[in-house]
């Protein structure tokens, strides 16, 4: 029976690149290889304001959608999931935000995040399925506690998305001035992913680093984020935007990520899918997905990341056989993956909602 989903990400012109727009745009480029119809907007005319018009005509706010699966948790979403349990429509709710990854991203962030953490336990709540990447989210999840059964599921890698990046090598190494071995990371600049550890290591090593990613400068910058970005070691450049993702991929050869937290992390997979020697920070996150001296290098304290990025510099067998392993890694995650787990996930929760029981969940995404 054909199915139609809500796959719904409020504010989405304002999330492009993020993290949280990218894994939305992957689990709908996932869907595209399944059978379920899905569309993107909540609201009738396909944004609040025709919604309203719509009322205003006699009809409803709301379009008609077999299942509502939001992810994001602001007043859109909030808006689709008093609907969806007001029409008993199955309600999926994604975890892409805890008050753990929260924190030491934008100045204020980590005290707010305790009042987040609140607000997080009863939104996810009212949902009958959670969706979140990975088994630690989970863990995380239930020590809130979230009153609601959660289910971990890859955000996967577009490997598609990524095909050509090669091509981009000379260009954006040119563009950025970038010599010899290239260290590198992609994603939005802020202290827990990392940003003082990546310039110290920057710092006590001769090689080229480079930071692909938007970073703020105004009143919501962290002091880090400030204090890194307009003083930076002389072997570290912060791009900012970049017009295409594939050149980071081109132009880097040793991916760092010294993250202090992270519910997957897409472009881990993503550097592992482009056959680069990643390194890592030994977080519980990584533990259930990544290998040591198997698909990456995990480290605890600057001075191994330092040792890790020179011993990856100086040797090329290493860097060659930690990069294929990873792109095996990242193939485990692929879209034709998600799509079918996505689809089996929507369709479950959906018998379950008909029947009146909760939906059972299983403890593998199907990833590893």
């Amino acid at each position: 029976m054909a199915l139609r989903a809500l796959n719904y990400l409020e504010i989405e012109s304002r999330l492009d690149r993020s993290g949280i727009g990218t894994a939305a745009d992957q689990q709908r480029a996932a869907l595209e290889r399944t059978d379920v119809e899905v569309v993107t907007s909540p609201w009738c005319g396909g944004d609040p304001l025709s919604g309203l018009r719509s009322v205003a005509a006699g009809r409803g706010l709301f379009r008609e959608y077999d299942v509502a699966h939001c992810n994001l948790v602001g007043p859109g979403s909030l808006a689709v999931a008093r609907h969806a349990t007001r029409n008993d429509i199955p309600l999926v709710l994604h975890t892409h935000v805890t008050r753990e990854d929260f924190a030491e991203s934008f100045r204020g962030s980590t005290t707010v995040a305790p009042a987040l953490g609140r607000y997080l336990k009863w939104f996810y709540s009212q949902a009958d399925l959670v969706l979140c990447p990975s088994e630690y989210t989970k863990r995380v999840l239930e020590s809130y506690p979230v009153d609601a059964p959660i289910q971990p599921i890859t955000n996967g890698v577009d490997v598609g998305a990524l095909e050509g990046f090669e091509d981009f090598r000379a260009e954006y190494r040119e563009r950025y001035d970038l010599k010899s071995t290239v260290v590198f990371l992609v994603g939005n600049v802020f202290e827990r992913k990392g940003l003082t550890t990546f310039c110290e290591v920057a710092d006590e090593t001769p090689y080229d680093f480079a930071w692909f990613g938007p970073y703020d400068t105004g009143p919501h910058a962290s002091s880090a984020v400030r204090r890194w970005t307009s003083n930076p070691p002389e072997n570290v450049t912060f791009t900012g935007w970049i017009d295409d993702i594939r050149g980071a991929y081109g132009a880097g050869d040793i991916y760092l990520f010294p993250t202090k937290n992270e519910n997957q992390g897409i472009a881990v997979l993503e550097a592992m899918a482009c056959e680069k020697a990643v390194v890592l920070r030994d977080i519980p996150v990584f533990e259930e997905f990544y290998t040591d001296g198997h698909d990456c290098l995990k480290c605890e304290t600057t001075a191994e990341f330092v040792a890790a990025v020179e011993r990856l510099a100086e040797d090329n067998d290493l860097r060659q056989r930690l990069g294929e392993n990873a792109h095996k890694t990242a193939m485990e995650h692929s879209l034709d993956r998600v799509g079918d787990r996505l689809a089996g996930i929507y369709r479950d929760v959906r018998r379950a909602k008909r029947a009146d029981r909760p939906i059972e969940v299983s403890e593998s995404d199907g990833s590893q």
